[in-house]
C-alpha cells in the first residue's frame, strides 16, 4: 500500500479535498470532496510521483522528473489527470 506524503496532504489542502489511500490495488490515493462524496482514484502504484522522487534521489532529480512530467502530460485534461499533477507532482 502506498503511504501518502505530507507534500500531497498539504496540497490537498491548497485544493479542498480529502485524500485516502486507495481501495484499488493499481493506485496510490482516492480523492474526494470536503463532504466524502468521491471524485477520482489517481496515481499508478507502479510510478513513483514527486515525493517519492524527493525521498529516494534528492530535490534536483525529483525537480528533473517533475518537469518532464508535466511536459508529458500537458494536454491531460481529464479529472483524474488534473488531480494527479496538482496532488502528486
Amino acid at each position: 500500500m502506498y503511504q501518502i506524503k505530507e507534500y500531497t496532504y498539504d496540497k490537498a489542502k491548497i485544493y479542498g479535498v480529502d485524500i485516502k489511500p486507495s481501495i484499488k490495488k493499481n493506485k496510490k490515493i482516492d480523492v474526494f470532496k470536503k463532504n466524502g462524496k468521491y471524485i477520482c482514484s489517481i496515481g499508478s502504484i507502479k510510478n513513483s510521483d514527486y515525493p517519492t522522487y524527493i525521498e529516494t534521489h534528492g530535490k534536483e532529480y525529483a525537480d528533473k522528473r517533475k518537469k518532464l512530467y508535466l511536459k508529458r502530460h500537458e494536454n491531460d485534461f481529464d479529472i483524474a489527470g488534473f488531480y494527479a499533477k496538482v496532488l502528486l507532482w
